[in-house]
């Protein structure tokens, strides 16, 4: 009888973490603010204490207003610009014109080897490729190359293609297909 009260908890604990997590929305931990990672991690220390403990409402009712207070936090953020400063944060220029912003990156504690890295990933090779690029509040990278390192695009070539003269082939005297397709008797 225990082992079934056990098991019928665990089942209640995953489906009560499953529905308070939807809740508070999908995103990947690197997607996360640092609020909604904090209240993450809080959610999973706190769905585990019924396993030792006996008292589920409790632990119910203070994740349930974990992520209301999420909610609240990400309402706020929506409604008042400078909430969202304080809270996320701002993306943070780390490279200009090719060129690195050693300051920013001492207040971001980001080191050349970690952004080159990070740039590595991304497919870029050099820093000076990079017009411009930033570090997230997400913890991603944003860029955009130099004019001179983008891909071609379709309206690219386009483009080149309407610019291009284009070239005229002589024709072939007479028809190729009759030829081949009645051969001369011999």
């Amino acid at each position: 009888m225990i082992h079934l009260i056990w098991l019928l908890k665990g089942v209640l604990i995953i489906l009560a973490g499953t529905l308070l997590l939807r809740v508070a929305g999908r995103k990947s931990i690197s997607q996360m603010t640092l609020a909604q990672t904090i209240i993450m991690i809080s959610l999973g220390t706190l769905l585990i204490q019924p396993v030792s403990n006996k008292d589920m409402g409790t632990t119910f009712a203070i994740a349930a207003s974990l992520i209301l207070t999420l909610l609240a936090m990400e309402l706020g953020q929506l409604l008042f610009h400078p909430l969202e400063l304080w809270i996320t944060g701002k993306a943070v220029v780390v490279i200009e014109n090719g060129t690195l912003h050693i300051k920013n990156m001492r207040k971001l504690r980001l080191t050349t080897a970690q952004l080159e890295t990070r740039l590595r990933q991304e497919g870029i090779a050099f820093i000076s490729d990079v017009k411009w690029a930033t570090l997230e509040p997400s913890g991603q990278i944003g860029y955009e190359l130099m004019d001179h390192k983008k891909p071609l695009t379709r309206a690219d070539f386009a483009s080149l293609q309407d610019d291009a003269p284009t070239p005229t082939l002589p024709s072939p005297p007479g028809n190729l297909f009759e030829k081949v397709a009645s051969p001369k008797k011999q």
